[in-house]
């Protein structure tokens, strides 16, 4: 759910934006049956960046120290920080001013909306309304989008406590996520790369 990374890890192709935001809503290992190429390619780099992610020593750290607290919900939480320190320090990453880069964003996605999964094309207006992707620089903006997803999840989850979490420990996650973000950014534009 980490939406503001999977675009940005994306590059400039709007299609391989559209597809990797779309990734953990696409089911199926068919994906280049289902949408066209650049697409397709944007769902299988999502689920590459998530394997690359889930294995990374340094985001092991960070899902550790929440898991006593989230148990399996501690892999989604450490995703959310991490789009927390990427919107919160996004002047290191990228040239353009956040909330430009979040609308341009937004526009993509709408204008790709025959192709966004029913799941998506109902959470879309609730990200713009609420400015996710800017709005996940501020711990209050954090906070209601972890309350949103503990309010939708079947079991228990927290989730609405993890801004605490961060706060207590944010030294620790911020520095796990500057190791880690350089490499899954190197990662991401060299599979890229590698498929044209």
């Amino acid at each position: 759910m980490n939406f503001l990374a999977h675009l940005y890890l994306s590059g400039d192709d709007p299609k391989i934006q559209v597809g990797n935001f779309i990734g953990d809503f696409v089911k199926g290992r068919d994906v280049h049956q289902q949408f066209e190429r650049p697409i397709a390619l944007g769902i299988e780099l999502h689920r590459e960046i998530d394997l690359f992610t889930d294995r990374h020593p340094e985001i092991k750290k960070s899902k550790n120290r929440l898991w006593p607290t989230y148990r399996h919900y501690a892999a989604v939480i450490v995703d959310l920080y991490c789009d927390h320190f990427l919107a919160r320090n996004w002047n290191e990453y990228h040239d353009s001013f956040l909330p430009d880069y979040a609308e341009r964003s937004y526009a993509n996605l709408l204008a790709h909306d025959a192709v966004l999964p029913e799941r998506v094309r109902w959470m879309l207006p609730h990200i713009m309304k609420g400015d996710w992707l800017s709005n996940y620089a501020r711990l209050e903006g954090l906070h209601r989008a972890l309350s949103g997803m503990a309010r939708r999840t079947r079991f228990e989850s927290n989730m609405d406590r993890a801004t605490e979490d961060l706060r207590t420990y944010y030294t620790e996650f911020e520095t796990e996520f500057r190791a880690f973000f350089p490499e899954v950014r190197q990662f991401a534009s060299e599979w890229l790369k590698d498929r044209g």
